[in-house]
Parts: structure tokens; C-alpha cells; sequence
């Protein structure tokens, strides 16, 4: 079933154009990618289908032309990169200012209860009867959980914007909605959070349309991806690295036809330039497909693509060095004892749940944070570029020209040349036509790129990159990675993109939430599998902690406990003991399955639907398991 037809869609901003005849449909059950350069309108495309829809929240921005066609039986979610919030509603409220129908028949009738509005009640109960709204609350608090939202009295305006994020997905998954539409929906979000969204929409049966930089997320959730690229869409059915593959092979034979083109064009090119004189003789047909050629031509160029050529500052044997540095705030330690001595050429990312104190371990280490106690010493051959998550902040009016200018006006790039800061800005996909555009007029992933310019130009050789995956593309990400693997100096990074850090850390810092820092000799998913994998033998020794008693042995257990049991309880243990590491063997062999970048739909979703099966078996058949324990020790 057709869920979304976009047909012939044109659109310009400005000078720009963004859309010139885009088409594409997305049909039920299906979770596409939208993926493209920063600029080129992934977000401006999401706000304009979901604005197209009365039922959707928020200001439409029609095409210019085209047709965007809804199936009129479907609901829809929409999350926008910056949900817009009453930062007085506490959190609870905000989920219930959703507008759906559940929440505003949830509000409705407290609000008649609260007034003692009898003659409305009736109906209001019959309603809350039909949407099944008497547990939203609790289905509400145990979401917002989930996603590690647990203060529902707090105010919206003192959350931060992952907390807001997170406020805004819990509500619309809430709604159930048969559409998603997400954009950048893993900003922001700590690693546990992103894995429980990416197990929650792998096994959801609601068809998905999305924008995010995160390439494992990417991969794992969608089996379609849609690809903007010079004002045009592009579909290709299958996962991340099918589309690599898929998409090389198109550019591939763009190129051989942009060639072609410029070699043909020369050639009539000539031909017109010949005496004025006997172009009168020449063939109307062949001076019309002249014309013709050049429209052409204009219209296929070569991929743009940059590379980041800086140069770096020499370093010397001493970078930076830590000596028990300890931080708290608000008597909670969030930095303890920490001591470590950084080494040329090295790169580290400090990992750990939101809150637990990387940005404060940056700010120490760049002198912009004292530490309570402790020292730090920096070499005095260090010169430190230093991205932070907040982005750049440049005067009201400042033109993208103006901020490089405003640093220098001849850029040192690797090997010692330099280069006028406009032909800079050009080599960063910062054409001419928007040297003078302001910089809060750029998009998200355009101010990025323009910010992470500014530092890298500094030629750093001691950098700190504080997110900087955040709304970047998929292309600066792959440019970016190239860059830090061969980068001279020391690299820091704080980062949630977990195939950004596999690519580019040679070993992290996990920090616990409370002062703790474990260095950990691998990238990101060798200890996501380790934490895993520890957590998994915790609790299967936590039965056996629980059975028995300090003071009793083994065999002393088995002696005095199995009276207790019944013939069918005891047979009953004997069956738990051998059902129990199967399920948990077939548990780990469904995960793998479904992070090995399967693209069937049809056998994605059965397996997610065996995954929670599973799952609930081990929890339930643990459960009787302890409680036979306990009958035994009764």
C-alpha cells in the first residue's frame, strides 16, 4: 500500500535552488534514509512533507511545484531537529501537550474532574473507554524510563537539549503514529538511548522516513535509502553498504558521460567559432543542438568533494599532562583522581552517559576549568584547536567571508602555501554565491563545517573535538575521519557516533557518572560487546549469589535444599537449567543477525518479533528460577 507519492517537486530558497523535480514514493512497512550533502534541503524536504498534512503541528513550506500526496487513513509523527517546547510545562505535561487524540482525552478529563464537571464525564469516560487512554500515564512514565527521563515534575526550560529530544520521541511514539518522520533523531543521545530507539523502530511495524549522520543506526533500521544530489532524488533498495556500492557505480558513470559531454562540447564548440562568414551554411539543427549541448553540460558536473589539507604545528615529546585531577559539582564528584600523560599521535575518546562529565574533563585539560585539586601541565610547543558542541557564535550579520577573514586573509594549508580566503572557502564547498550569506541563514550542518574549518585552519597540532559528528553529512564525516587518522598531533574526541570513533580512536576513556575514568585498550564496539558481555554474566551469577549463603558449601546446599522441592519442581529446575542457555545462545545469534545489516523487511521484522519472544522467555523462566531458589532455602 502507498503511503507517500512526491511527484515533480521544485523548490528554491533564495538564490538557491534546492529541488528541480524530485520524485519518489514510500510505500507501508518500508524505513527509508533521506541522505545528502549539508545544504541541499534534507531538512527543508522533512518539514515540507510532514507541514503538508492538517494533522501535522507546525508551519507548512510549499514547493513551488510538484505534488505531495498523503494516503488519508494513516497518522502521522513528526520530530523535528529542535522540538519546540513551553519550557513551563513540567515533562509529564509536555508529553501530554502532544495533540493527539490520547493525550487530549487524557487532558480533557482531568480537566473535568478538576472543575467537578459532571454533565461532561460521561462522555469523556466513553472516549478515554474507546482510545484505551486509562493507562497512559503509566505507558507515558515507563517510555520517558526508557529513554532515562525520570524527574516528571521538572520543568522543560532547565532540560538540555538531549533531554528535550527525548521528551519529543517519547511523545511520539507514544501516539503510535503509522508514519514516522524523523529528523536527526539520535542527536544528542547517548549510546544506550540510541541502541534502545534502533531495537525500538527494528521491530515497530510503522513505515519510517528519516535524516541522521549516524551510519551504524542507518544501517541496522533502514532497508531503502533516498539520496539528494544535485537537486534530484535517487532510490536504492537495501542498507547502507549496498548503497555505497550502488552509488559509486552512478557517480561512476556520471563522470564517463561528464566527459563525454565536455569532450563533445569543445569539438562543437570549434565548429561555432569558425569564420562569421560560414555559419550561414551552416545546419540550423546542428547550431540548435549546440545550444542544447551546453544546457546539458551544465547540468552534469563532477562530484564535488574537498579534502581537509591543513598543516600542523610541531609538537614536542610533552603534550599534556594530568596529575590527580579531581572535579565536583554540587558535592557530587564528577571527575576523580584523574591522572594521565598524553603522547604525540594519539587518539582518545572519552565515552560515558550524558552527565557524567566529559565536557568538564575537555574544559580542564584546555585550562578553561580549574580542577579542584590536582595540576595539569601543557608543553610549550602545544597549540590547541578546540570544537565545541555549542557550535560556532559569530556577531549578528557576519557573513560567511567575514569569519574567515576575520582570522586571516591568506589561509597556510599544508606545505606551507597559502590561499586568498575566498578561493578557501571554495575548496570547502563554499561557492561564491555564499560568501556573503549570513551565517544564521546557513543550515546546521553548514555552520558545522564552517566552524570545524575555522579551527582546523589555526593549524593545531593538541585537538579537541567536543560532538562534532552532530548535523554534519555523511561526506564531511568520511573527510573528516581521513583527516584525524593521518593527523600528526593529539586528538581528543567526545563523541556518540560510534562508527565515527571506531574509525578514528585508538582507545577510550569510559567515564562511570561518578568521578570514575577506565581506560579502555579498544574502539567503541569492542567495548560495547564487552559491556554486554558483562553485564550478561552479572546476572547470570546474580541467581546463584542469591541461593546461597555465605556460611553454606555446595554440597551442603544440595543436601539440605532438595527436600524442599517437589518431584515436578525438581524436574521443573532440570528443565529451566538446560531451556535457559539456549534461549540466551539464541537470544545473542538474533542480535547479530539483526546488527549484520540485514535489508528483507519481511525476515527483519519476524526476527525482531522472535527477539522480544525470547527475551520475554528468559525473563519469565529467570523469574521461576529464582523462585524454586527460594522454595529450596525455605
Amino acid at each position: 500500500m502507498n503511503y507517500l507519492s512526491v511527484e515533480d517537486l521544485k523548490y528554491r530558497w533564495g538564490d538557491t535552488v534546492l529541488f528541480d523535480g524530485i520524485s519518489f514514493g514510500i510505500s507501508q512497512g518500508e524505513k527509508v534514509a533521506l541522505v545528502a550533502r549539508n545544504g541541499a534541503g534534507k531538512s527543508t524536504l522533512l518539514g515540507m512533507l510532514a507541514g503538508s498534512r492538517p494533522d501535522t503541528i507546525g508551519d507548512f513550506t510549499p514547493p513551488d511545484s510538484g505534488k505531495i500526496t498523503w494516503n488519508d487513513h494513516i497518522r502521522i509523527g513528526w520530530l523535528s531537529q529542535d522540538p519546540e517546547m513551553d519550557p513551563d510545562h513540567t515533562v509529564l505535561e509536555q508529553v501530554f501537550a502532544s495533540g493527539t487524540e490520547t493525550a487530549q482525552a487524557v487532558r480533557d478529563y482531568e480537566a473535568a474532574v478538576a472543575r467537578h464537571d459532571d454533565d461532561a464525564l460521561p462522555a469523556l469516560v466513553e472516549k478515554m473507554d474507546a482510545l484505551k487512554a486509562w493507562d497512559y500515564e503509566n505507558r507515558a512514565k515507563q517510555t520517558l524510563s526508557r529513554l532515562q527521563i525520570t524527574d516528571f515534575d521538572k520543568k522543560v526550560g532547565s532540560l538540555s537539549g538531549g533531554q528535550r529530544k527525548r521528551i519529543a520521541i517519547a511523545a511520539m511514539l507514544l501516539a503510535e503514529p503509522d508514519f514516522l518522520i524523523l529528523d536527526e533523531p539520535t542527536n544528542h543521545l547517548d549510546v544506550e538511548v540510541i541502541e534502545w530507539l534502533e531495537e525500538y523502530l527494528c521491530r515497530s511495524t510503522a513505515t519510517l522516513l528519516m535524516v541522521t549522520h549516524d551510519r551504524y543506526f542507518l544501517d541496522r533500521v533502514c532497508t531503502k535509502i533516498i539520496e539528494i544530489d544535485n537537486h534530484l532524488a535517487y532510490a536504492y533498495d537495501g542498507n547502507y553498504a549496498y548503497y555505497l556500492a550502488k552509488r559509486q557505480e552512478r557517480l561512476d558513470t556520471r563522470q564517463s558521460e561528464a566527459a563525454k559531454a565536455r569532450n563533445l562540447l569543445r569539438r562543437e564548440q570549434e565548429w561555432m567559432n569558425r569564420q562569421p562568414q560560414a555559419r550561414g551554411t551552416k545546419a540550423q539543427y546542428r547550431i540548435d543542438a549546440f545550444a542544447d549541448l551546453q544546457e546539458r553540460a551544465k547540468k552534469i558536473r563532477d562530484e564535488r568533494s574537498f579534502a581537509l589539507e591543513f598543516g600542523s604545528a610541531r609538537l614536542g615529546r610533552k603534550v599534556v599532562d594530568a596529575y590527580d585531577i579531581h572535579k565536583e559539582f554540587g558535592g557530587r564528584t564528577v571527575i576523580g583522581d584523574f591522572s594521565y600523560k598524553f603522547a604525540r599521535g594519539e587518539r582518545v575518546a572519552i565515552v560515558g552517559p550524558n552527565g557524567s562529565g566529559k565536557s568538564t574533563l575537555l574544559n580542564m585539560l584546555t585550562g578553561n576549568l580549574a580542577p579542584d585539586s590536582g595540576r595539569i601541565e601543557t608543553g610549550d610547543t602545544v597549540v590547541t584547536g578546540y570544537y565545541k558542541q555549542g557550535g560556532i557564535s559569530v556577531a549578528p550579520g557576519k557573513t560567511v567571508l567575514d569569519v574567515i577573514e576575520d582570522i586571516a586573509d591568506q589561509i597556510e594549508k599544508e606545505g606551507g602555501h597559502t590561499v586568498p580566503a575566498a578561493q578557501f572557502l571554495r575548496q570547502f564547498l563554499f561557492p561564491n554565491e555564499m560568501h556573503h550569506v549570513r551565517v544564521e541563514s546557513l543550515s546546521g550542518g553548514e555552520r558545522k563545517r564552517l566552524y570545524l574549518v575555522t579551527v582546523l585552519m589555526k593549524n593545531p597540532n593538541f585537538l579537541i573535538l567536543d560532538e562534532p559528528t552532530n548535523d554534519l553529512d555523511i561526506l564531511s564525516l568520511n573527510v573528516l575521519e581521513d583527516y584525524l587518522t593521518s593527523f600528526g598531533g593529539t586528538v581528543i574526541i567526545v563523541s556518540h557516533d560510534r562508527f565515527f570513533v571506531d574509525k578514528v580512536a585508538d582507545h577510550l576513556f569510559v567515564l562511570d557518572g561518578q568521578g570514575g575514568v577506565k581506560d579502555f585498550p579498544g574502539n567503541y564496539s569492542e567495548f560495547l560487546a564487552w559491556s554486554k558481555q558483562s553485564e550478561r554474566q552479572k546476572r547470570e551469577e546474580e541467581p546463584k549469589a542469591t541461593a546461597q549463603t555465605p556460611t553454606q558449601q555446595p554440597a551442603e546446599r544440595k543436601q539440605t535444599r532438595a527436600p524442599r522441592l517437589s518431584y515436578a519442581q525438581k524436574k521443573e529446575l532440570e528443565k529451566i537449567d538446560t531451556e535457559l542457555p539456549k534461549l540466551n545462545a539464541r537470544k545473542d545469534e538474533i542480535e547479530s543477525l539483526l546488527s549484520g545489516g540485514e535489508t528483507d523487511p519481511q525476515k527483519v521484522m519476524s526476527l525482531s518479533d522472535e527477539y522480544q519472544t525470547v527475551k520475554d522467555q528468559i525473563d519469565e523462566m529467570e523469574m521461576r528460577w529464582l523462585e524454586l531458589q527460594e522454595l529450596m532455602g525455605n
